[in-house]
Protein backbone atom coordinates (compact mmCIF):
# COMPACT_ATOMS: atom_id res chain seq x y z
CA UNK A 1 0.00 0.00 0.00
CA UNK A 2 1.03 3.24 -0.76
CA UNK A 3 1.72 5.71 2.19
CA UNK A 4 0.44 8.77 2.67
CA UNK A 5 3.31 11.82 2.10
CA UNK A 6 4.93 13.07 4.72
CA UNK A 7 2.88 16.67 4.21
CA UNK A 8 -0.22 15.13 5.23
CA UNK A 9 0.35 12.36 7.94
CA UNK A 10 3.42 14.07 9.69
CA UNK A 11 3.53 16.95 12.48
CA UNK A 12 3.02 20.65 12.33
CA UNK A 13 1.73 20.99 8.91
CA UNK A 14 0.72 16.84 9.04
CA UNK A 15 -1.67 17.68 12.49
CA UNK A 16 -3.79 19.83 10.31
CA UNK A 17 -3.17 17.56 7.48
CA UNK A 18 -4.63 14.46 8.81
CA UNK A 19 -7.59 16.43 10.48
CA UNK A 20 -8.86 17.02 7.23
CA UNK A 21 -7.68 13.70 5.48
CA UNK A 22 -9.90 12.13 7.87
CA UNK A 23 -13.12 13.50 6.82
CA UNK A 24 -11.78 13.00 3.29
CA UNK A 25 -11.42 9.02 4.12
CA UNK A 26 -14.36 8.50 5.61
CA UNK A 27 -16.37 9.86 2.98
CA UNK A 28 -14.77 8.12 -0.14
CA UNK A 29 -15.58 4.88 2.14
CA UNK A 30 -19.05 5.66 2.40
CA UNK A 31 -19.25 6.03 -0.92
CA UNK A 32 -18.21 2.69 -1.71
CA UNK A 33 -21.30 0.65 -1.88
CA UNK A 34 -20.09 -2.56 -0.59
CA UNK A 35 -18.32 -0.69 2.23
CA UNK A 36 -21.48 0.70 3.24
CA UNK A 37 -23.57 -2.45 2.87
CA UNK A 38 -20.37 -3.84 4.95
CA UNK A 39 -20.72 -1.74 7.64
CA UNK A 40 -24.24 -2.07 7.85
CA UNK A 41 -24.60 -5.51 8.27
CA UNK A 42 -21.78 -5.31 10.80
CA UNK A 43 -23.42 -2.94 12.82
CA UNK A 44 -26.33 -5.23 13.16
CA UNK A 45 -24.59 -7.94 13.92
CA UNK A 46 -22.85 -6.02 17.09
CA UNK A 47 -25.94 -4.64 18.19
CA UNK A 48 -27.53 -8.32 17.98
CA UNK A 49 -24.10 -9.94 20.12
CA UNK A 50 -24.77 -6.27 22.68
CA UNK A 51 -28.22 -5.70 22.88
CA UNK A 52 -30.60 -9.49 22.23
CA UNK A 53 -28.80 -11.51 25.06
CA UNK A 54 -30.31 -8.53 27.57
CA UNK A 55 -33.14 -8.76 26.43
CA UNK A 56 -33.90 -12.11 25.12
CA UNK A 57 -36.51 -13.92 27.32
CA UNK A 58 -34.20 -16.64 27.97
CA UNK A 59 -30.80 -17.16 28.74
CA UNK A 60 -28.44 -19.24 27.11
CA UNK A 61 -27.95 -21.28 29.44
CA UNK A 62 -31.83 -22.00 29.67
CA UNK A 63 -33.23 -24.98 27.95
CA UNK A 64 -36.94 -25.34 27.73
CA UNK A 65 -39.07 -28.33 27.18
CA UNK A 66 -39.04 -27.57 23.18
CA UNK A 67 -37.00 -29.70 21.41
CA UNK A 68 -35.35 -28.94 18.05
CA UNK A 69 -38.71 -26.58 18.10
CA UNK A 70 -39.28 -24.78 14.49
CA UNK A 71 -39.47 -20.62 14.41
CA UNK A 72 -42.60 -19.39 15.93
CA UNK A 73 -43.83 -16.89 17.78
CA UNK A 74 -41.97 -18.02 21.38
CA UNK A 75 -38.69 -18.73 19.42
CA UNK A 76 -38.10 -16.91 16.25
CA UNK A 77 -35.53 -18.82 15.26
CA UNK A 78 -36.78 -22.01 16.96
CA UNK A 79 -35.03 -23.77 19.09
CA UNK A 80 -32.14 -26.71 19.13
CA UNK A 81 -30.96 -30.45 20.34
CA UNK A 82 -31.43 -29.44 23.33
CA UNK A 83 -33.71 -26.71 23.82
CA UNK A 84 -31.84 -23.79 23.61
CA UNK A 85 -33.43 -21.03 22.33
CA UNK A 86 -31.21 -20.48 18.81
CA UNK A 87 -31.46 -16.37 18.78
CA UNK A 88 -30.23 -15.98 21.81
CA UNK A 89 -27.49 -18.76 21.23
CA UNK A 90 -26.74 -17.06 17.93
CA UNK A 91 -26.46 -13.81 19.82
CA UNK A 92 -24.27 -14.56 22.36
CA UNK A 93 -21.93 -16.65 19.92
CA UNK A 94 -21.52 -13.07 18.04
CA UNK A 95 -20.56 -11.96 21.43
CA UNK A 96 -18.05 -14.48 21.87
CA UNK A 97 -16.81 -14.63 18.67
CA UNK A 98 -16.58 -10.45 18.49
CA UNK A 99 -15.21 -10.65 21.82
CA UNK A 100 -12.28 -12.88 20.93
CA UNK A 101 -11.80 -10.99 17.92
CA UNK A 102 -11.41 -7.76 19.17
CA UNK A 103 -9.51 -8.97 22.42
CA UNK A 104 -6.84 -10.94 20.75
CA UNK A 105 -5.94 -7.84 17.77
CA UNK A 106 -5.43 -5.86 20.90
CA UNK A 107 -3.02 -8.10 21.81
CA UNK A 108 -1.79 -8.50 17.89
CA UNK A 109 -1.09 -4.62 17.88
CA UNK A 110 0.52 -4.66 20.94
CA UNK A 111 3.24 -6.96 20.16
CA UNK A 112 3.27 -6.14 16.50
CA UNK A 113 3.82 -2.64 16.42
CA UNK A 114 6.79 -2.05 18.71
CA UNK A 115 8.45 -5.36 17.23
CA UNK A 116 8.67 -3.90 13.70
CA UNK A 117 8.94 -0.08 14.63
CA UNK A 118 12.01 -1.26 16.63
CA UNK A 119 13.10 -3.88 13.80
CA UNK A 120 12.21 -1.45 10.71
CA UNK A 121 14.58 1.44 12.78
CA UNK A 122 17.22 0.62 14.43
CA UNK A 123 18.48 -2.15 12.46
CA UNK A 124 21.84 -4.39 12.31
CA UNK A 125 21.88 -6.63 14.85
CA UNK A 126 18.27 -5.55 16.66
CA UNK A 127 16.87 -5.73 13.35
CA UNK A 128 18.18 -9.50 12.46
CA UNK A 129 17.34 -10.89 16.57
CA UNK A 130 13.74 -10.10 15.68
CA UNK A 131 13.10 -10.91 12.14
CA UNK A 132 15.12 -13.93 13.42
CA UNK A 133 12.21 -14.50 16.64
CA UNK A 134 9.48 -13.98 13.74
CA UNK A 135 10.76 -16.36 11.32
CA UNK A 136 11.05 -19.13 13.88
CA UNK A 137 7.14 -18.29 14.63
CA UNK A 138 6.63 -18.68 11.33
CA UNK A 139 7.77 -22.14 10.72
CA UNK A 140 5.09 -23.20 12.87
CA UNK A 141 1.71 -23.74 11.07
CA UNK A 142 -0.79 -21.31 12.86
CA UNK A 143 -3.64 -23.72 14.02
CA UNK A 144 -1.63 -26.03 14.67
CA UNK A 145 0.63 -24.10 16.94
CA UNK A 146 -2.94 -22.87 18.59
CA UNK A 147 -4.48 -26.51 18.94
CA UNK A 148 -0.80 -27.26 20.78
CA UNK A 149 -1.18 -24.38 23.06
CA UNK A 150 -5.12 -25.37 23.47
CA UNK A 151 -4.57 -28.95 24.45
CA UNK A 152 -1.56 -28.13 26.24
CA UNK A 153 -3.26 -25.26 28.61
CA UNK A 154 -7.24 -26.00 28.22
CA UNK A 155 -10.09 -24.59 27.37
CA UNK A 156 -10.65 -20.76 28.82
CA UNK A 157 -11.08 -17.41 27.11
CA UNK A 158 -7.53 -16.47 28.25
CA UNK A 159 -5.59 -19.56 27.22
CA UNK A 160 -7.66 -19.48 23.80
CA UNK A 161 -6.66 -15.39 23.62
CA UNK A 162 -2.71 -16.03 23.93
CA UNK A 163 -2.99 -18.88 21.45
CA UNK A 164 -4.57 -16.79 18.94
CA UNK A 165 -2.26 -13.44 19.53
CA UNK A 166 0.78 -15.91 19.48
CA UNK A 167 0.20 -17.27 15.97
CA UNK A 168 -0.82 -13.66 14.83
CA UNK A 169 1.71 -10.82 15.86
CA UNK A 170 4.75 -12.20 13.57
CA UNK A 171 2.65 -11.21 10.01
CA UNK A 172 1.90 -7.22 11.44
CA UNK A 173 5.48 -6.85 12.67
CA UNK A 174 6.45 -7.75 9.38
CA UNK A 175 4.29 -5.44 7.53
CA UNK A 176 5.17 -2.70 10.21
CA UNK A 177 9.10 -3.19 9.42
CA UNK A 178 8.56 -3.43 6.01
CA UNK A 179 6.89 0.32 6.17
CA UNK A 180 9.39 1.46 9.05
CA UNK A 181 12.52 0.47 6.72
CA UNK A 182 11.03 2.78 3.72
CA UNK A 183 10.26 5.47 6.05
CA UNK A 184 13.45 6.14 8.30
CA UNK A 185 15.46 7.35 5.33
CA UNK A 186 12.56 10.06 4.34
CA UNK A 187 13.50 13.60 4.36
CA UNK A 188 11.36 14.40 7.02
CA UNK A 189 12.83 11.58 9.45
CA UNK A 190 16.58 12.83 8.76
CA UNK A 191 15.48 16.46 9.20
CA UNK A 192 14.47 15.26 12.78
CA UNK A 193 17.67 13.39 13.75
CA UNK A 194 19.68 16.44 12.27
CA UNK A 195 17.95 18.36 14.39
CA UNK A 196 18.70 16.08 17.57
CA UNK A 197 15.13 14.92 18.18
CA UNK A 198 15.41 11.54 20.45
CA UNK A 199 14.91 8.18 18.46
CA UNK A 200 11.44 7.12 20.18
CA UNK A 201 9.72 10.40 19.67
CA UNK A 202 10.67 10.08 16.14
CA UNK A 203 9.17 6.93 16.15
CA UNK A 204 6.27 8.50 18.05
CA UNK A 205 5.50 11.62 16.57
CA UNK A 206 6.92 10.71 12.40
CA UNK A 207 6.92 7.25 12.16
CA UNK A 208 4.18 5.73 13.35
CA UNK A 209 1.28 8.26 12.36
CA UNK A 210 2.55 7.44 8.70
CA UNK A 211 1.79 3.52 9.08
CA UNK A 212 -1.81 3.99 10.59
CA UNK A 213 -3.03 3.09 7.54
CA UNK A 214 -1.41 0.38 6.65
CA UNK A 215 -1.85 -1.22 10.30
CA UNK A 216 -6.00 -0.16 10.64
CA UNK A 217 -6.29 -1.86 7.43
CA UNK A 218 -4.11 -5.21 8.01
CA UNK A 219 -5.78 -4.81 11.43
CA UNK A 220 -9.54 -4.93 9.85
CA UNK A 221 -8.82 -7.89 7.51
CA UNK A 222 -6.94 -9.50 10.22
CA UNK A 223 -9.90 -9.55 12.44
CA UNK A 224 -11.47 -11.96 10.39
CA UNK A 225 -8.55 -14.30 10.49
CA UNK A 226 -9.06 -14.66 13.88
CA UNK A 227 -12.82 -15.26 13.92
CA UNK A 228 -12.31 -18.09 11.59
CA UNK A 229 -9.59 -19.41 13.62
CA UNK A 230 -11.80 -19.06 17.14
CA UNK A 231 -14.84 -20.95 15.12
CA UNK A 232 -11.89 -23.58 13.62
CA UNK A 233 -11.03 -23.96 17.18
CA UNK A 234 -14.41 -24.36 18.67
CA UNK A 235 -15.75 -26.51 15.78
CA UNK A 236 -12.86 -29.23 16.68
CA UNK A 237 -13.65 -28.48 20.35
CA UNK A 238 -11.00 -27.15 21.71
CA UNK A 239 -12.00 -23.38 21.87
CA UNK A 240 -13.93 -21.69 24.33
CA UNK A 241 -15.45 -23.48 27.63
CA UNK A 242 -18.53 -25.97 26.84
CA UNK A 243 -20.34 -23.01 29.10
CA UNK A 244 -20.55 -20.59 26.35
CA UNK A 245 -21.85 -20.51 23.12
CA UNK A 246 -19.88 -20.32 19.80
CA UNK A 247 -21.10 -20.35 16.31
CA UNK A 248 -18.33 -23.17 15.52
CA UNK A 249 -19.33 -25.15 18.23
CA UNK A 250 -22.80 -24.44 17.12
CA UNK A 251 -22.21 -26.12 13.87
CA UNK A 252 -20.17 -28.68 15.44
CA UNK A 253 -22.80 -30.13 17.62
CA UNK A 254 -25.52 -29.77 15.04
CA UNK A 255 -23.76 -31.68 12.18
CA UNK A 256 -23.04 -34.85 14.86
CA UNK A 257 -27.13 -34.60 15.97
CA UNK A 258 -29.30 -36.62 14.31
CA UNK A 259 -31.66 -33.27 14.66
CA UNK A 260 -28.98 -31.38 12.60
CA UNK A 261 -30.15 -33.63 9.69
CA UNK A 262 -33.65 -32.76 9.96
CA UNK A 263 -33.50 -29.33 11.26
CA UNK A 264 -30.58 -27.83 8.78
CA UNK A 265 -31.29 -24.45 9.97
CA UNK A 266 -29.03 -25.93 12.94
CA UNK A 267 -26.22 -25.26 10.98
CA UNK A 268 -27.19 -22.94 8.92
CA UNK A 269 -27.75 -20.23 10.38
CA UNK A 270 -24.29 -19.95 12.51
CA UNK A 271 -22.62 -20.83 9.27
CA UNK A 272 -24.25 -17.58 7.51
CA UNK A 273 -23.90 -14.94 10.74
CA UNK A 274 -20.07 -16.16 10.16
CA UNK A 275 -19.82 -16.01 7.00
CA UNK A 276 -21.44 -13.15 6.97
CA UNK A 277 -19.21 -11.21 9.33
CA UNK A 278 -16.21 -12.89 7.67
CA UNK A 279 -16.99 -11.35 4.24
CA UNK A 280 -17.73 -7.98 5.50
CA UNK A 281 -14.73 -7.75 7.61
CA UNK A 282 -13.22 -8.55 4.30
CA UNK A 283 -15.07 -6.35 2.04
CA UNK A 284 -14.35 -3.40 4.56
CA UNK A 285 -10.80 -3.71 4.88
CA UNK A 286 -10.42 -3.21 1.38
CA UNK A 287 -12.80 -0.55 0.88
CA UNK A 288 -10.77 1.04 3.95
CA UNK A 289 -7.41 0.02 1.91
CA UNK A 290 -8.52 1.85 -1.16
CA UNK A 291 -10.03 5.13 1.11
CA UNK A 292 -6.80 6.02 3.02
CA UNK A 293 -4.26 5.72 -0.12
CA UNK A 294 -5.62 9.13 -1.93
CA UNK A 295 -3.65 8.26 -4.77
CA UNK A 296 -5.47 4.95 -5.60
CA UNK A 297 -6.87 4.63 -9.05
CA UNK A 298 -9.95 3.85 -7.45
CA UNK A 299 -10.82 7.46 -5.31
CA UNK A 300 -10.14 9.61 -8.36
Amino acid sequence: MSLAPPSLLGKGVGGLGSSVAAPSALSRLLRNPLAAASLCVLTLIVLMAVVYPLISPYSYTHQTADISAPASARHWLGTDDSGYDLLTRLAMGARVSLSVGVGVEILVLAVGIPIGLIAGYYGRWTDTLLMRLTDMMFAFPDILLAILIMAIYGQSLGNLFVALAITGWPGLARLVRGQTLSLRGREFVEAARALGIPSGQIIRRHVLPNLLSPIVVAATIDLAGVIIAEATLSFLGIGVQDTLPSWGKMISVAQTSHYGRSNPSLVIYPALCLSLTVLCLNFLGDALRDALDPRSEKNT
